[in-house]
């Protein structure tokens, strides 16, 4: 099976597809798409949502993992800018019929390291360590979005 984690965000969203099979996990493809930031939203959104149909394309994943959308008080802006690539990355799914799943950072963080309140370094450690990588995937929402998909990996392990 072919898990696709995103970790969505306006300027920069990360992704990360594994590959599960029985208890074996791989890693297939990695990175970022990027907008910029001088683009007007509509103009953003709308090269994130190709982007992303084209990287449906090339890994095709069974499913989709997300993180779900969180919203600070002190931050309200950030959570809905968020929001807009959430969406995107909601749409591009649907249009394809690609299962999404979320998943709360807390219970992300407790998949991979047994603490829900582990730091980034501690998740991307784990994330290196998991799939035996050389270092640990840059930039940060690489990893993260790596850390969505196996969330959902071990998920379906204790299914």
């Amino acid at each position: 099976m072919r898990i696709l984690g995103i970790d969505p965000g306006l300027e920069i969203t990360g992704y990360g597809c594994v590959g599960r099979e029985k208890t074996d996990v791989g890693l297939i493809e990695a990175g970022v798409i990027r907008t910029k930031k001088s683009d007007p939203l509509p103009r953003r959104l709308s090269v994130l949502y190709e982007s992303l149909v084209e990287l449906l394309g090339e890994v095709r994943p069974e499913v989709i993992a997300i993180e779900e959308l969180y919203s600070h008080y002190k931050f309200p802006r950030t959570s809905i800018i968020m929001g807009h690539a959430r969406g995107v990355v909601l749409l591009a799914a649907g249009l394809q019929d690609i299962t999404v799943i979320s998943y709360g950072a807390n219970r992300i963080k407790k998949s991979l390291t047994g603490n829900g309140h582990a730091s980034k370094e501690q998740m991307q450690l784990m994330v290196k360590n998991v799939l035996n990588l050389e270092k640990v995937p840059k930039p940060p929402d690489v990893s993260d979005a790596i850390a969505v998909a196996l969330c959902h990996a071990n998920v379906l392990e204790h299914m």
